[in-house]
Protein backbone atom coordinates (compact mmCIF):
# COMPACT_ATOMS: atom_id res chain seq x y z
CA UNK A 1 0.00 0.00 0.00
CA UNK A 2 1.31 3.44 -0.94
CA UNK A 3 2.63 5.53 1.90
CA UNK A 4 0.86 8.79 2.59
CA UNK A 5 2.91 11.78 1.46
CA UNK A 6 3.07 14.39 4.21
CA UNK A 7 4.10 18.06 4.02
CA UNK A 8 5.21 19.42 7.39
CA UNK A 9 4.99 23.22 7.57
CA UNK A 10 6.49 25.27 10.44
CA UNK A 11 8.30 22.06 11.32
CA UNK A 12 10.19 23.41 14.36
CA UNK A 13 12.00 20.67 16.26
CA UNK A 14 9.93 17.94 14.59
CA UNK A 15 6.95 17.51 16.93
CA UNK A 16 4.58 16.71 14.04
CA UNK A 17 7.08 14.22 12.58
CA UNK A 18 7.33 12.42 15.93
CA UNK A 19 3.52 12.41 16.13
CA UNK A 20 3.42 10.64 12.76
CA UNK A 21 5.81 7.97 14.07
CA UNK A 22 3.75 7.60 17.25
CA UNK A 23 0.51 7.29 15.25
CA UNK A 24 1.74 4.16 13.40
CA UNK A 25 0.38 5.44 10.11
CA UNK A 26 2.19 4.58 6.91
CA UNK A 27 3.72 7.87 5.74
CA UNK A 28 6.65 9.65 4.16
CA UNK A 29 7.47 13.29 5.01
CA UNK A 30 8.13 14.76 1.53
CA UNK A 31 9.38 18.07 2.95
CA UNK A 32 9.62 19.98 6.22
CA UNK A 33 9.69 23.79 6.11
CA UNK A 34 10.91 26.26 8.75
CA UNK A 35 12.99 29.44 8.93
CA UNK A 36 14.25 29.07 12.52
CA UNK A 37 17.86 28.00 12.02
CA UNK A 38 18.31 26.58 15.55
CA UNK A 39 15.08 24.56 15.26
CA UNK A 40 16.26 23.34 11.87
CA UNK A 41 19.55 22.16 13.39
CA UNK A 42 17.60 20.08 15.90
CA UNK A 43 15.28 18.74 13.20
CA UNK A 44 18.14 17.66 10.93
CA UNK A 45 19.97 16.13 13.89
CA UNK A 46 16.95 13.87 14.56
CA UNK A 47 15.71 13.38 10.98
CA UNK A 48 18.84 13.54 8.79
CA UNK A 49 17.05 11.91 5.84
CA UNK A 50 14.11 14.29 5.59
CA UNK A 51 14.26 17.12 3.05
CA UNK A 52 14.22 20.30 5.13
CA UNK A 53 13.62 23.61 3.37
CA UNK A 54 15.10 26.55 5.23
CA UNK A 55 12.93 29.18 3.58
CA UNK A 56 9.84 31.27 4.17
CA UNK A 57 6.57 29.56 3.30
CA UNK A 58 5.37 32.58 1.34
CA UNK A 59 8.52 32.11 -0.80
CA UNK A 60 7.30 28.71 -2.02
CA UNK A 61 5.44 28.92 -5.32
CA UNK A 62 2.30 27.06 -6.35
CA UNK A 63 4.42 25.10 -8.83
CA UNK A 64 6.83 23.99 -6.07
CA UNK A 65 3.92 22.93 -3.87
CA UNK A 66 2.39 20.95 -6.74
CA UNK A 67 5.68 19.14 -7.36
CA UNK A 68 5.68 17.85 -3.79
CA UNK A 69 2.34 16.11 -4.50
CA UNK A 70 1.29 15.62 -0.85
CA UNK A 71 -1.72 13.85 0.67
CA UNK A 72 -1.55 15.61 4.02
CA UNK A 73 -0.53 19.00 5.42
CA UNK A 74 0.53 19.29 9.05
CA UNK A 75 1.04 22.79 10.38
CA UNK A 76 1.46 24.80 13.53
CA UNK A 77 1.54 28.44 12.32
CA UNK A 78 3.08 31.21 14.49
CA UNK A 79 0.82 31.71 17.48
CA UNK A 80 1.94 35.21 18.50
CA UNK A 81 -0.78 37.00 16.47
CA UNK A 82 -3.42 35.18 18.56
CA UNK A 83 -2.04 34.77 22.09
CA UNK A 84 -3.58 36.32 25.18
CA UNK A 85 -0.38 38.22 25.94
CA UNK A 86 0.26 39.26 22.33
CA UNK A 87 -1.30 42.25 20.61
CA UNK A 88 -3.81 39.95 18.90
CA UNK A 89 -3.34 41.68 15.59
CA UNK A 90 -4.56 38.54 13.87
CA UNK A 91 -4.57 39.00 10.07
CA UNK A 92 -2.71 42.32 10.29
CA UNK A 93 0.28 40.69 11.97
CA UNK A 94 3.10 40.18 9.45
CA UNK A 95 3.66 36.72 10.97
CA UNK A 96 0.27 35.65 9.58
CA UNK A 97 1.48 36.23 5.98
CA UNK A 98 2.83 32.70 5.47
CA UNK A 99 -0.38 31.16 6.80
CA UNK A 100 -2.51 33.26 4.43
CA UNK A 101 -0.26 32.18 1.56
CA UNK A 102 -1.07 28.52 2.29
CA UNK A 103 -4.81 29.15 2.59
CA UNK A 104 -4.80 31.10 -0.68
CA UNK A 105 -2.98 28.31 -2.48
CA UNK A 106 -5.29 25.53 -1.28
CA UNK A 107 -8.03 25.97 -3.91
CA UNK A 108 -5.38 26.28 -6.65
CA UNK A 109 -3.39 23.10 -5.97
CA UNK A 110 -3.47 20.60 -8.82
CA UNK A 111 -4.19 17.86 -6.29
CA UNK A 112 -5.95 18.84 -3.06
CA UNK A 113 -4.53 17.05 -0.02
CA UNK A 114 -6.88 14.51 1.59
CA UNK A 115 -6.08 15.61 5.12
CA UNK A 116 -5.07 18.77 6.97
CA UNK A 117 -4.20 19.09 10.65
CA UNK A 118 -3.48 22.45 12.25
CA UNK A 119 -2.44 23.24 15.82
CA UNK A 120 -2.50 26.66 17.46
CA UNK A 121 -3.01 28.46 20.76
CA UNK A 122 -6.26 29.02 22.59
CA UNK A 123 -7.47 32.28 21.07
CA UNK A 124 -7.02 31.16 17.47
CA UNK A 125 -10.59 29.82 17.51
CA UNK A 126 -11.88 33.41 17.80
CA UNK A 127 -9.62 34.85 15.08
CA UNK A 128 -10.37 36.11 11.60
CA UNK A 129 -7.53 33.85 10.40
CA UNK A 130 -9.46 30.80 11.58
CA UNK A 131 -12.66 32.08 9.98
CA UNK A 132 -10.90 32.56 6.66
CA UNK A 133 -9.34 29.08 6.85
CA UNK A 134 -12.63 27.32 7.66
CA UNK A 135 -14.50 29.21 4.92
CA UNK A 136 -11.83 28.25 2.36
CA UNK A 137 -11.79 24.60 3.48
CA UNK A 138 -15.58 24.34 3.18
CA UNK A 139 -15.47 25.89 -0.30
CA UNK A 140 -12.88 23.24 -1.19
CA UNK A 141 -15.28 20.49 -0.03
CA UNK A 142 -13.53 19.58 3.22
CA UNK A 143 -15.31 18.37 6.32
CA UNK A 144 -13.93 20.27 9.29
CA UNK A 145 -13.72 19.29 12.97
CA UNK A 146 -12.29 21.62 15.62
CA UNK A 147 -11.47 21.02 19.26
CA UNK A 148 -9.49 22.19 22.27
CA UNK A 149 -7.30 19.47 23.76
CA UNK A 150 -4.85 19.37 26.65
CA UNK A 151 -2.28 16.59 27.32
CA UNK A 152 -4.17 15.85 30.58
CA UNK A 153 -6.89 14.37 28.35
CA UNK A 154 -4.45 11.66 27.24
CA UNK A 155 -3.10 10.99 30.73
CA UNK A 156 -0.06 13.29 30.69
CA UNK A 157 0.30 15.51 33.81
CA UNK A 158 0.81 18.77 31.94
CA UNK A 159 -1.66 21.49 30.95
CA UNK A 160 -1.14 22.69 27.41
CA UNK A 161 -4.57 23.58 26.11
CA UNK A 162 -4.39 23.97 22.35
CA UNK A 163 -6.77 24.49 19.45
CA UNK A 164 -6.78 21.78 16.77
CA UNK A 165 -8.43 21.76 13.40
CA UNK A 166 -8.77 18.59 11.36
CA UNK A 167 -10.03 18.66 7.80
CA UNK A 168 -10.75 15.78 5.47
CA UNK A 169 -11.84 15.58 1.83
CA UNK A 170 -14.51 13.02 2.72
CA UNK A 171 -17.17 13.14 5.39
CA UNK A 172 -15.97 12.26 8.84
CA UNK A 173 -17.50 12.31 12.24
CA UNK A 174 -15.41 11.99 15.37
CA UNK A 175 -16.59 9.48 17.98
CA UNK A 176 -18.61 11.32 20.65
CA UNK A 177 -16.12 10.58 23.42
CA UNK A 178 -13.44 12.47 21.55
CA UNK A 179 -15.10 15.86 21.58
CA UNK A 180 -13.36 16.73 24.75
CA UNK A 181 -14.37 18.98 27.57
CA UNK A 182 -12.37 22.16 27.87
CA UNK A 183 -10.55 22.17 31.19
CA UNK A 184 -10.37 25.35 33.24
CA UNK A 185 -7.16 27.27 33.09
CA UNK A 186 -6.39 27.83 36.74
CA UNK A 187 -2.94 29.38 36.81
CA UNK A 188 -3.37 31.81 39.64
CA UNK A 189 -1.13 32.48 42.59
CA UNK A 190 -3.72 30.60 44.64
CA UNK A 191 -2.54 27.47 42.84
CA UNK A 192 -1.87 25.54 46.05
CA UNK A 193 -5.62 25.47 46.64
CA UNK A 194 -7.02 25.27 43.13
CA UNK A 195 -4.65 22.58 41.96
CA UNK A 196 -5.32 20.11 44.70
CA UNK A 197 -8.54 19.13 42.97
CA UNK A 198 -6.76 18.63 39.67
CA UNK A 199 -4.39 16.26 41.44
CA UNK A 200 -7.01 13.65 42.12
CA UNK A 201 -7.67 12.54 38.53
CA UNK A 202 -6.23 9.03 38.52
CA UNK A 203 -6.48 8.72 34.74
CA UNK A 204 -3.51 11.11 34.63
CA UNK A 205 -0.05 9.70 35.35
CA UNK A 206 2.20 10.98 38.12
CA UNK A 207 5.00 13.38 37.29
CA UNK A 208 7.64 10.95 38.52
CA UNK A 209 7.04 8.80 35.42
CA UNK A 210 8.45 11.68 33.34
CA UNK A 211 11.49 12.59 35.42
CA UNK A 212 15.08 11.75 34.59
CA UNK A 213 16.83 9.36 36.98
CA UNK A 214 18.09 11.47 39.91
CA UNK A 215 21.71 10.64 39.18
CA UNK A 216 21.39 12.08 35.65
CA UNK A 217 20.18 15.45 36.90
CA UNK A 218 23.03 17.73 37.84
CA UNK A 219 20.99 19.27 40.65
CA UNK A 220 23.02 22.40 41.54
CA UNK A 221 22.54 23.90 38.08
CA UNK A 222 18.78 23.35 38.21
CA UNK A 223 18.02 24.55 41.75
CA UNK A 224 16.25 27.91 42.04
CA UNK A 225 18.68 30.54 43.38
CA UNK A 226 17.94 32.29 46.71
CA UNK A 227 17.28 35.59 44.93
CA UNK A 228 14.52 34.06 42.83
CA UNK A 229 13.04 32.28 45.84
CA UNK A 230 12.88 35.46 47.88
CA UNK A 231 11.31 37.54 45.16
CA UNK A 232 8.94 35.10 43.54
CA UNK A 233 8.17 32.30 46.03
CA UNK A 234 4.45 33.18 46.12
CA UNK A 235 4.17 33.03 42.33
CA UNK A 236 5.82 29.68 41.79
CA UNK A 237 3.76 26.70 40.70
CA UNK A 238 5.28 23.99 42.90
CA UNK A 239 4.69 20.30 42.18
CA UNK A 240 5.97 17.09 43.78
CA UNK A 241 6.92 13.88 41.94
CA UNK A 242 3.62 12.32 43.06
CA UNK A 243 1.53 15.14 41.54
CA UNK A 244 -0.66 14.52 38.51
CA UNK A 245 -0.46 18.04 37.09
CA UNK A 246 1.97 20.74 36.00
CA UNK A 247 1.41 24.04 34.22
CA UNK A 248 2.22 24.70 30.58
CA UNK A 249 5.94 25.17 29.86
CA UNK A 250 6.55 28.24 27.72
CA UNK A 251 9.64 29.47 25.91
CA UNK A 252 10.30 31.84 28.82
CA UNK A 253 10.85 28.97 31.27
CA UNK A 254 13.73 29.74 33.65
CA UNK A 255 13.95 33.28 32.28
CA UNK A 256 10.69 34.47 33.82
CA UNK A 257 8.94 32.98 36.82
CA UNK A 258 5.21 33.54 36.60
CA UNK A 259 3.18 31.36 34.25
CA UNK A 260 6.14 29.84 32.41
CA UNK A 261 6.02 26.32 33.88
CA UNK A 262 6.07 24.42 37.17
CA UNK A 263 9.04 23.80 39.46
CA UNK A 264 9.74 20.52 41.23
CA UNK A 265 9.99 20.13 45.00
CA UNK A 266 12.79 17.62 45.63
CA UNK A 267 12.84 17.56 49.44
CA UNK A 268 9.67 15.77 50.46
CA UNK A 269 10.12 15.93 54.23
CA UNK A 270 8.48 19.34 54.43
CA UNK A 271 5.34 20.45 52.69
CA UNK A 272 4.73 23.74 50.93
CA UNK A 273 1.61 24.14 53.08
CA UNK A 274 3.80 24.11 56.23
CA UNK A 275 6.35 26.59 54.87
CA UNK A 276 4.34 29.28 53.11
CA UNK A 277 1.89 30.54 55.77
CA UNK A 278 4.72 31.26 58.22
CA UNK A 279 7.02 33.06 55.76
CA UNK A 280 5.67 36.52 56.56
CA UNK A 281 6.80 36.23 60.17
CA UNK A 282 10.37 35.26 59.20
CA UNK A 283 13.46 37.38 58.78
CA UNK A 284 14.88 37.42 55.26
CA UNK A 285 17.57 34.92 56.23
CA UNK A 286 15.11 32.47 57.78
CA UNK A 287 12.83 32.91 54.79
CA UNK A 288 15.60 31.96 52.36
CA UNK A 289 16.58 28.98 54.49
CA UNK A 290 13.03 27.68 54.70
CA UNK A 291 12.60 27.99 50.94
CA UNK A 292 15.99 26.43 50.22
CA UNK A 293 15.01 23.49 52.44
CA UNK A 294 12.25 22.60 49.95
CA UNK A 295 14.96 22.02 47.32
CA UNK A 296 12.98 23.52 44.46
CA UNK A 297 14.44 22.87 41.05
CA UNK A 298 13.55 23.55 37.45
CA UNK A 299 12.54 20.66 35.22
CA UNK A 300 15.41 19.75 32.88
CA UNK A 301 14.92 20.14 29.10
CA UNK A 302 14.75 16.33 28.84
CA UNK A 303 11.94 16.23 31.41
CA UNK A 304 10.03 19.00 29.64
CA UNK A 305 10.43 17.01 26.39
CA UNK A 306 9.10 13.91 28.19
CA UNK A 307 6.03 15.81 29.40
CA UNK A 308 5.50 17.00 25.83
CA UNK A 309 5.44 13.43 24.57
CA UNK A 310 8.81 13.39 22.79
CA UNK A 311 10.33 9.87 22.69
CA UNK A 312 13.68 9.00 24.28
CA UNK A 313 15.21 8.87 20.79
CA UNK A 314 14.74 12.65 20.49
CA UNK A 315 17.93 14.54 21.38
CA UNK A 316 19.39 18.02 21.03
CA UNK A 317 22.71 18.51 19.22
CA UNK A 318 25.49 19.61 21.56
CA UNK A 319 25.69 23.02 19.88
CA UNK A 320 22.22 23.98 21.20
CA UNK A 321 22.40 25.70 24.60
CA UNK A 322 20.10 24.84 27.52
CA UNK A 323 18.40 28.22 27.14
CA UNK A 324 17.74 27.52 23.44
CA UNK A 325 16.42 24.06 24.32
CA UNK A 326 13.78 25.56 26.64
CA UNK A 327 12.83 28.13 24.01
CA UNK A 328 12.39 25.52 21.29
CA UNK A 329 10.38 23.19 23.52
CA UNK A 330 8.18 26.07 24.64
CA UNK A 331 7.26 26.70 21.01
CA UNK A 332 6.59 23.04 20.25
CA UNK A 333 3.50 20.86 20.59
CA UNK A 334 2.48 17.75 22.48
CA UNK A 335 3.45 14.74 20.38
CA UNK A 336 1.03 12.25 22.00
CA UNK A 337 -2.01 14.51 21.55
CA UNK A 338 -1.23 15.08 17.85
CA UNK A 339 -0.57 11.35 17.29
CA UNK A 340 -4.01 10.50 18.68
CA UNK A 341 -5.67 13.14 16.51
CA UNK A 342 -3.84 11.85 13.41
CA UNK A 343 -5.20 8.37 14.08
CA UNK A 344 -8.71 9.77 14.38
CA UNK A 345 -8.29 11.79 11.21
CA UNK A 346 -7.00 8.96 9.05
CA UNK A 347 -7.80 5.58 10.57
CA UNK A 348 -11.57 5.22 10.02
CA UNK A 349 -10.89 5.54 6.33
CA UNK A 350 -8.10 2.97 6.39
CA UNK A 351 -10.28 0.52 8.30
CA UNK A 352 -13.06 1.06 5.83
CA UNK A 353 -10.80 0.58 2.80
CA UNK A 354 -9.12 -2.66 3.67
CA UNK A 355 -11.09 -4.22 6.40
CA UNK A 356 -9.16 -3.52 9.55
CA UNK A 357 -6.77 -1.31 11.40
CA UNK A 358 -3.03 -1.56 10.84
Amino acid sequence: RRRMRVLELYSGIGGMHYALIESNLSYQVVAAVDINTTANQVYTHNFPNTALLNKTIEGITLEEFNKLSFDMILMSPPCQPFTRIGLQRDLDDPRTKSFLHIVDLLPRLSKAPLYILLENVKGFEKSAAREYLVKTLRECQYTVQEMMVSPTHVGIPNSRLRYYLMAKRSAFQLPRRVLLRTPHLLHTSAHHRTNRTRNSDLSVQQIQAFLEPQEDVHEPQHLLPPKTLLRYAQLLDIVRPSCRRSVCFTKGYRKYVEGTGSVLQCCLDTSVEDVFPSLDQCSEEEKVQKLLDLKLRYFTPREVANLMGFPQSFTFPESVSTKQQYRLLGNSLNVVVVAKLLQLLVTPELQHKDGGPH
